[in-house]
């Protein structure tokens, strides 16, 4: 299944690549837009399927073969020391977010107070851990594969988690762009999993649309966050007469 995700990953950025969007693929296969749609997001190609796509990009099967095997050489998660070397430097760390998000370093300049040789001391640091290459004049060759995440529990996640708390809940969410929902109840333990599966296919979906939306200029994107979770949870002072809190869930 990881394999058949890394293919499929490779096609979908080979056909942005090549300016091509799901009708075309439609047109293509002679078959519906939705239908498409839910080949990608099930992953079932057959081999004609895939082989169709990518005769309309003009390449074998083979080649996208290779593309994939290069992705694969792209780091994943850097190291616990250098998540460590990140969080104690808060400028490098804004610097990585932002070439993760595709930000140029004239994008860069433009919206933070850096000089142009501290940008370029702060690039090369993240050249120097292989998150990024940097070319000639300042360009930056992003290193970083489409499955990167940061180590769970680890240093960055850390910080971003006692963020979460201190500053991303101060806010009413009423806002343009801003939403809250909050539902409570009691469910099976069936019913709980099937929340947490679809949770995940949506924070799944958000990944997509952030590494659809890169191609776009820095002016028609926007800095965005979604905070799930689920959890077996009550009040802490309905909690505090509970005579057993290991038979919760």
């Amino acid at each position: 299944m990881a394999e058949t995700s890394s293919i499929v990953t490779t096609l979908k950025r080979e056909l942005k690549a090549h300016g091509l969007t799901y009708k075309d693929v439609s047109k293509a296969l002679n078959i519906a837009e939705s239908s498409v749609k839910r080949l990608f997001a099930d992953k079932d190609f057959s081999l004609k399927r895939l082989d169709q796509i990518c005769q309309l990009m003009n390449m074998e099967i083979s080649d996208l073969l290779q593309k994939m095997e290069q992705d694969k050489r792209l780091i994943s998660q850097l190291t616990l020391e250098q998540e460590s070397l990140l969080v104690s430097d808060h400028k490098l760390l804004l610097v990585a977010v932002c070439v993760a998000n595709r930000w140029t370093y004239d994008d860069i300049l433009d919206v933070y107070q850096f000089s142009e040789h501290e940008l370029v001391r702060l690039l090369a640091a993240l050249d120097k851990f292989k998150l990024i290459e940097l070319q000639p004049n300042n360009r930056v060759k992003l290193l970083l594969s489409t499955d990167f995440s940061w180590i769970k529990n680890g240093p960055i996640n850390r910080f971003f988690d006692a963020e979460v708390q201190s500053n991303f809940f101060n806010s009413r969410f009423t806002g343009p762009g801003e939403a809250r929902l909050f539902v409570t109840g009691m469910l099976s333990r069936a019913s709980n999993e099937i929340m947490i599966r679809r949770m995940e296919r949506l924070a799944q979906e958000f990944r997509q649309f952030n590494e659809e939306d890169q191609e776009l200029p820095l002016d028609e994107r926007f800095g965005s966050s979604i905070m799930i979770a689920m959890r077996p949870w009550e009040l802490t002072v309905f909690e505090a007469f509970r005579k057993d809190n290991s038979k919760r869930f």
